[in-house]
């Protein structure tokens, strides 16, 4: 199970919590800065067939997420997840085919009760025996698959192109007859005769369908693959592209992007990718993709700061942590730990930043408890800690916290006594040992660390300056002065 926010996680990392627990982590708030909207230098070329800022998301967490090796979804669950995705924004939710049991028909038509904004769908095979059982659920639309390509065709359905074409007019023309949108889409689009593949589309385009389907059903398809074929689709039907990767070979939020450029409509999703396998194109994932290309248009849209909420209770119903480098809800996301990026961050965050965190609900973090760590990320816990310093106060401070994280780990609370310590015995003119926990062994390597790090020379001119700007170095100086 993935941990509380108040519990620690199993595996000794940090939670993610409500907002991401980082031990030995701060958070930092940022000023606003007030800068004038500047063009975004990776923004795509505009191209006419592009919809790369008018796309639509079928979210099909609880129909292809069903599929993921650890997911078992009761009644309670689906509902809790639909609701979920619904206040999110999606524009559809595809459900598991009620021939697949009979308890994926009662859910199905549970959902479809709901009354919720997104369109419901639910995916079946092409056929007529199951598609008269989904337009009596309630959906909205019914999407229909078949195998297109050789494997399939030869050691999975047993049919050939002529009675593929054949049952694909008949069953559009069914579901249309019912007043229902339909899709059709071909199964390892990626590895299909592409004449054959054109010719079907064309084919399904000619007798109404509202979208025809690719699916990189092996996840063996590259973005310049991708984009080739969207591109010469667009040219064959007029009808809306939806499209579907698995990410088996790590190219599902590439792909989906390229298939946007090159003029599909629709990205099938699941939260957290979940799936067949790897699985399919993030939710999560595919938001930090366009939220880069078109922020106004996908802040607009979606609800962007609930993706957390749906992403926790995704995993926890399958029994899972989210990764630590997730998509923008991941440990990692937003955590900076390298000097230079401290630095910069805490000067302007789009140094080091191509998505704001607060776009989603989340926040920054830089880590001050590292041999990483640059003096700027410490003079910010230190005015957090409403303490105050001199520049070089801080750099010294620095090195003995860089010291120690070479001789043991540190969390926050050691980076803290750290710096409070050296505070008092600044102000005191004390030389109380920075952590009064370490062991003999330890002192001795931390001042050998201490020597590495600055050079004895070095290390005493700092000190000297140091003891100068003591507030108490003055009246001492003066007390030895005779009268």
């Amino acid at each position: 199970m993935c941990p509380s926010i108040d519990e620690p996680a199993t595996n000794g990392a940090a939670t993610n919590g409500a907002n991401g627990s980082h031990d030995g982590f701060t958070k930092f708030e940022v000023p606003e800065k007030k800068t004038v909207k500047q063009s975004n230098p990776y923004q795509p070329v505009g191209d006419f067939l592009s919809n790369v800022s008018n796309f639509k998301i079928i979210e099909s967490t609880l129909r292809e997420g069903e599929q993921f090796a650890n997911a078992y979804f009761d009644t309670e669950t689906k509902i809790k997840i639909a609701k979920a995705l619904d206040e999110f924004g999606v524009d559809c939710i595809e459900l598991t085919s009620p021939c697949a049991s009979e308890q994926s028909r009662l859910d199905c038509e549970a959902i479809c009760k709901l009354g919720l904004k997104a369109k419901i769908l639910t995916h079946v095979r092409c056929h007529m025996d199951d598609v008269k059982v989904a337009v009596e659920t309630g959906v909205d639309g019914v999407d229909v698959v078949i195998g297109t390509s050789s494997f399939l065709r030869e050691h999975s359905h047993g049919k050939d192109m002529t009675y593929i074409k054949n049952t694909a007019i008949e069953v559009i023309q069914f579901v249309k007859s019912k007043g229902l949108e339909i899709r059709f889409s071909s199964e390892d689009s990626f590895r299909s005769d592409l004449v054959d593949l054109l010719s079907l589309y064309a084919a399904v385009d000619k007798v109404g369908v509202n979208r025809v389907g690719i699916a990189d059903t092996v996840g063996c398809a590259s973005p310049r693959q991708v984009y080739d074929l969207v591109r010469t689709l667009r040219g064959v039907v007029s009808c809306d592209i939806e499209c579907h990767f698995h990410n088996d070979s790590g190219c599902a939020i590439a792909n989906a992007y390229c298939a946007l450029e090159a003029g599909a409509t629709h990205i099938d999703t699941s939260v957290i990718g979940i799936g067949e396998r790897n699985g399919i194109t993030p939710l999560g994932g595919l938001m930090a993709r366009m939220i880069v290309a078109d922020r106004d248009y996908v802040k607009s849209k979606y609800q962007l700061t609930k993706l957390k909420e749906i992403e926790d209770l995704v995993a926890d119903s399958v029994e899972i942590n989210i990764p630590f480098n997730n998509y923008i809800t991941g440990f990692s996301a937003f955590t900076h730990k390298a000097g230079i990026h401290a630095k910069a961050i805490l000067a302007n965050p789009s140094t080091y930043e191509i998505i704001d965190p607060s776009d989603f609900g989340m926040t920054r973090y830089v880590h001050f408890a590292s041999r990483l760590t640059g003096w700027n990320a410490i003079k910010s816990r230190v005015e957090q800690l409403g303490l105050k310093m001199t520049d070089a106060q801080v750099k010294l401070c620095t090195a003995k916290i860089k010291a120690l994280a070479d001789v043991r780990p540190i969390a926050i609370d050691d980076a803290d006594s750290i710096i409070r310590t050296f505070h008092g015995n600044i102000q005191k003119g004390t030389d109380a040992p920075l952590l009064p926990n370490m062991t003999a062994e330890e002192k001795k390597l931390f001042e050998q660390k201490q020597k590495e790090l600055a050079g004895v020379g070095e290390k005493r001119s700092l000190e000297e300056t140091v003891a100068e700007e003591a507030p108490d170095a003055k009246k001492s100086k003066n007390a030895e002065v005779p009268a």
